[in-house]
């Protein structure tokens, strides 16, 4: 065996390993930063398989901000670990657990392996297509041309899930301000990150989303780049969290929807389809989709790790 397939066996061997930690651990705050751990070691492997624009994406959404997420909730459930023990499964519980995960595997293995040779798939059609966009990233090109209305709807359910997020504000937070970083310390390291990495962070995820053109990149990748550096500010307490009732942040929030149903709808009155491109003016039209989808992204990405409102603007 060569150093690569014994390296690739490794790292699935340590991917194993990590999740059924993380699955057993019994500190909340352990099993987030193992949750961490695991979604950087699936990029890893979405990299070894050649998929280069899924590993961002699981280092940035999956590991990263959803990591940031957890690790938040696990510091606020701190005060009730000892209620949460108390009402953990038995035994018996666990036990049925294991079996209903292990009957589930099973089923899904079985329908993979019972797919005919080759599998049906329609990647010819993709790829014989493929130029009517003129993007050169395949990946791109699926999600922007043959699955249009997942990825506008992936923008939705995000706004939605922050309309939900601000549901739990109390009545006089409504429309208020999140909950705001105290300032760290003027000559600490995150002070000096919060100042120096922004500048360089807005730069590479508008990077990102540019060569998603034609290499591996994407709005959802530069967005999550652009909610990082957002929240590294904040963390440093070099800004405060607007409220959320203000107006060019919630036109900011649907601007990724509202620009993508306004080009569908073009399409349509056209005399084409719905969510149809103009054939002389596809790339363009797809990049303007996407410089709105990276501000709506960034934005509802990093109000909900900020949370729900809890400071009223009320003088």
């Amino acid at each position: 065996m060569t150093i690569v397939p014994a390296l690739d066996l490794f790292v699935a061997g340590i991917v194993l390993v990590v999740g059924v930690w993380t699955i057993v651990a019994r500190d909340t705050m352990s099993a987030a930063v193992g949750f961490v751990a695991y979604g950087l070691l699936l990029a890893l492997v979405w990299v070894r398989l050649g998929a280069p624009d899924v590993a961002l994406t699981e280092a940035a959404i999956g590991s990263g901000l959803t990591g940031a997420l957890l690790i938040a909730a696990a510091a606020r459930l701190r005060g009730t670990a000892g209620a949460a023990a108390a009402e953990r499964l038995g035994t018996g519980g666990r036990v049925l657990a294991a079996l209903l995960s292990t009957t589930v595997a099973g089923m899904v293995a079985a329908v993979l392996l019972a797919l005919p040779e080759p599998a049906p798939s329609l990647a010819p059609a993709a790829a014989a297509n493929a130029g009517a966009t003129g993007l050169g990233n395949p990946i791109t090109n699926v999600l922007m041309a043959f699955r249009a209305m997942d990825t506008m709807l992936e923008k939705v359910v995000l706004v939605l899930a922050l309309v939900g997020v601000w549901s739990l504000a109390d009545d006089r937070a409504w429309g208020g301000r999140p909950r705001s970083s105290d300032m760290a310390d003027p000559d600490g390291a995150l002070v000096l990150l919060a100042r120096l990495l922004p500048p360089v962070g807005v730069v590479l995820g508008v990077a990102v989303l540019w060569i998603s053109a034609d290499r591996p990149g994407g709005a959802f990748q530069g967005a999550t780049i652009l909610a990082a550096m957002w929240l590294l500010i904040l963390m440093a307490g070099l800004a405060d969290l607007p409220a959320t009732g203000r107006r060019r942040l919630r036109l900011m929030l649907v601007a990724g929807p509202a620009v993508f149903l306004a080009v569908g709808l073009g399409g349509l009155v056209s005399g084409g389809a719905f969510l149809s491109y103009p054939p002389a003016f596809a790339k363009p039209v797809i990049l303007v989709i996407e410089f709105a989808m990276i501000l709506t992204v960034a934005a509802t990405l990093a109000l909900l790790v900020a949370g729900p409102p809890e400071r009223s603007t009320a003088p």
